[in-house]
This record gives structure tokens, sequence and C-alpha cells, in this order.
């Protein structure tokens, strides 16, 4: 048997982000992730992804936490660890396409306050999306990692897998990670998948994948046989389910082999230990819900993401049409179909599951069109993979031209009105950002913020200057 060199796989560790997004709806506070750190510090992480994604959203609106404090937090704490964010191309954190100078300044600001790596997606795989982001990630010198979300279907070829990593090779960017968030990559397709970026780029391949399906560990294995570079894996009391795989599953299993992390496990044992106590109080809180714990085998049956497939059980219920459960499930693919095969991640998944379900409670396809799916069709939010069918894209547009440009080349720049809307709020210059992502959240911060400075001021004075604790 011939000898495999050395390659040491690396770990990108997901806790203090994806993780709990997955698990605890992304409800893990700064505090409890601050103590934690110096331990985590000392891993030997490839990176820890701990911004971005949902986490900006709930820090506002649930936490009532500034995100960029917490960013600037945990860049003071990890000394010799990347940090990483999750960026949805020209949607940023947010759910609708902004301005390229919004684009710009979100991502100097995020590369400012600590972030080291950009992980930059697009929800149609329409890389035009993504450009202007990994072009302000080159400018300020920081990595920018282009995620294809990966998916099922007539148009979704290794060819066209081969042929888009090309592009985005040509485009600049330092990395690509494969992104698998409804746990769709089976291992031997891992193995194939993987071989074949492989022979097509030169620049580093990092696999994301989800526990839902029960396969994400063994879809590991083969993709780190197959030359994967980096793997996103979470410590193991908020691993499994619709979490990644535990980092020390992970480690111990490419323990003496070529592949070999290094990492060591009495380290993470400790970490473990940190994590657990925050976990088993989500549980009896009932913020963890033990569904998403298991395995769903559905996802691979119908292709669904699993927090696809809870949102339309809940539809179903408002409707009292829980019965046609079923029904809607064959739909999804349907729609897919109509509105041109896209990936099933936010928003895509959100617009599709929504528009199956009304066809199936309405009696009637396409009876009654969303404003999403409408635009959609309208092609604001970019290309899709396959072309729209034309019946359904007319129903829902009429005659109205559609939009065949880069969709933000028709955003004229937005980032000094903001500013000058929000000006009575600004206390740092992010703020204006947060108020351009989430205008009446970041609004309902900013007066929560006020009033919590208004009562220190007057409690200091109170107490004769004693530190007062908020």
């Amino acid at each position: 048997m011939a000898k495999v060199e050395k390659k040491p796989v690396k770990i990108t560790e997901t806790v203090l982000r994806d993780a709990h997004q997955s698990l605890i709806a992304t409800r893990m506070r700064t505090e409890q992730m601050l103590p934690i750190i110096e331990k985590m510090d000392k891993v030997g992480y490839h990176s820890v992804e701990c911004w971005g994604g949902a986490t900006f959203d709930a820090s506002l609106r649930f936490l009532k936490e500034d995100p960029w404090e917490r960013l600037r937090k945990l860049r003071d704490g990890f000394k010799n660890t990347k940090l990483q964010m999750l960026f949805r191309g020209q949607n940023i954190l947010g759910y609708r396409h902004y301005a390229d100078d919004v684009v710009e300044y979100f991502v100097q600001k995020s590369i400012a306050n600590g972030i080291d790596i950009i992980r930059i997606f697009d929800c149609l795989n329409d890389i035009r999306n993504l450009e202007t982001a990994v072009r302000a990630a080159k400018k300020e010198k920081g990595h920018s990692q282009i995620a294809l979300s990966y998916t099922l279907g007539d148009a979704y070829t290794l060819e066209y897998w081969k042929d888009i990593a090309k592009r985005i090779e040509d485009m600049g960017a330092d990395s690509i990670c494969i992104k698998d968030m409804a746990g769709l990559l089976v291992p031997v397709k891992a193995t194939e998948l993987v071989g074949a970026l492989k022979e097509s780029v030169s620049i580093p391949i990092q696999i994301h994948t989800h526990y839902t399906s029960g396969v994400a560990a063994m879809t590991y294995m083969k993709s780190v046989e197959a030359g994967a570079d980096v793997i996103d894996t979470a410590i193991s009391p908020f691993s499994m389910g619709t979490s990644q795989p535990a980092t020390e599953v992970m480690v111990e299993s490419f323990r003496g082999t070529p592949y070999d992390t290094g990492l060591d496990q009495n380290l993470l044992a400790e970490i473990a230990d940190y994590f657990r106590p925050i976990q088993e109080d989500a549980l009896k809180t009932g913020l963890l819900n033990p569904k998403v714990m298991g395995v769903n085998i559905k996802t691979l049956l119908y292709q669904v993401p699993g927090g696809m497939l809870s949102n339309l059980v809940s539809q179903l219920k408002e409707q009292h049409a829980e019965d046609k459960y079923y029904d809607v499930l064959e739909e999804i693919p349907r729609v897919r179909k109509d509105f041109g095969e896209p990936p099933l991640v936010t928003p895509s998944s959100q617009i599709v599951g929504t528009q199956a379900v009304l066809n199936v409670v309405m009696g009637e396809r396409y009876k009654m069109i969303t404003k999403e799916s409408r635009a959609l069709l309208r092609g604001e939010y970019g290309q899709t993979v396959k072309p729209f069918n034309k019946e359904v894209q007319k129903k829902a547009i009429g005659d109205e031209k559609p939009i065949t440009c880069r969709p933000a080349d028709l955003i004229p720049p937005e980032l000094d009105k903001i500013a000058s809307e929000m000006a009575q709020y600004r206390q740092q210059d992010e703020d204006v950002l947060s108020y351009a992502l989430f205008p009446q959240v970041a609004t309902e911060f900013f007066k929560y913020r006020e009033a919590q400075q208004t009562k220190v001021d007057a409690n200091v004075a109170d107490t004769d200057s004693k530190a007062y604790p908020v």
C-alpha cells in the first residue's frame, strides 16, 4: 500500500457562532463566551467562527447586546487564533440586497474590529453577488473565503462545481468552502466532489456540514482523505443534531493517521466541561429542544434543510392543515424547479417553502403568490442556475421586465442617507451599519443602550463614583 504523505487536517471551531445558532437559536451571550477564550486560544484551531450569520440580529434583537462590542471583546481575548465570520454576500447579514457602499463599509469595519476570515456566500450561488465583498476584503487585507451552497439537482453536476470553483479562484478568493447547510453531502459524493475541486483549483478547500441527516462525520472523513484542508466542528456539548460533528470525535478519528490534527484532547475536554453546564441549562429551560439533537433522515429523502422542515410544520399548523404535510413535501421540489432550482438556504428556502404551502392549501398552484416569490422571479436576488418556468414567472410579474444585471447595480449609494437618518443615536461609526441592516431593531437597541447609560450615570452620582454593574 502506498504511503500517504503527512497532511494534518485543520479545524475551525463553530461553538461561538453556528453551533449555538443551530441548537439554541443564537442565544449564547457574550458573557458566557469570555471566560473560556483563553483556553480556546491555546488549542491551535485554524480559526474560530464567532460572528456573522444570525449572531448580529440576535444580539441586538433578543440579547440587547452590541454585536460590535462582542467582536472587540473576542478579539482582545484571542491573541493567537484567527477569527472568522459568515457574510451573506450582497445581503451582508440582513435579508435584502444592499448598495455596494454599505457592503464595502461593513467589510472594512468587520476587519477593523477583529475579523480575519470572511466566509461569503450567496443563496443562489450567483457569484456576481459576491464580487463587492471579495474586493473589499482584499482591500482590507482580510482572507476572503467563498462558500458554495451545496445542493442536489439536475443542474448541479461535477462540471458545474468545478466550473464555479475555477471562477471563484479567478475572482481572487483565498479559499473555497463547500457549505452543506442541509447535510445532503453523503460520504461517497464528498470523495468525488473534493477530488474534482482539487483537480480544478489550487486554493485551500474547507468543508462545512450539519449532522442533521446523520452522515456528517463520515462525510468529513471521506472529504479529508480526498484532500480537504479544513473541516468545521463544534465542541461536544454543542455538537451533532442540527449542529456540526464533535471536535473531539474528529480529532480522535484522525489521530495516528497522516491527517492527525495534533490537537490536545485534554485541553478540548476542559473546553467541553466549560460548555456542558450551558448546554444542560438550555435543555432545562427549553431553549434547547431535544428534537434538534437527533437525526432527521427526511432531510435526505426530501432534500429539505432541518430548519425548513420545522418551519413548514408551524405554517401548516397555523392554516389547520397538518394533514397536508406530505403533499407539501412533494410540492417543494416542483416549486424549486419552477424557480430555477436554487439551493435551499436562507432566504431561498423560506421563499420556496412558503410558496409550496400556499400552492397546496389554496388547492390551486400559484393562485396566491408571495411578495418574496415575485421578487425572486423578477430577478431581485440574482440569477438561478436554471431558467425560471416562463408561465409561472409571467403569472407572478406579468409584463414587467425581469432584472438580468447584477441586482445591486440598480441600488444607488445609500450610506450617507442612512447615516443622516440615524444621526441622533450614533455613538460609534459601527452604529450606522447596525441601523442599515436592521433599522427598527437597532433603534430599539439604541434607546435601550441610552437608558442603561443614563441609569449608570445616575447611580454613579448617587453612590459617590462607585462602579455600578449593569
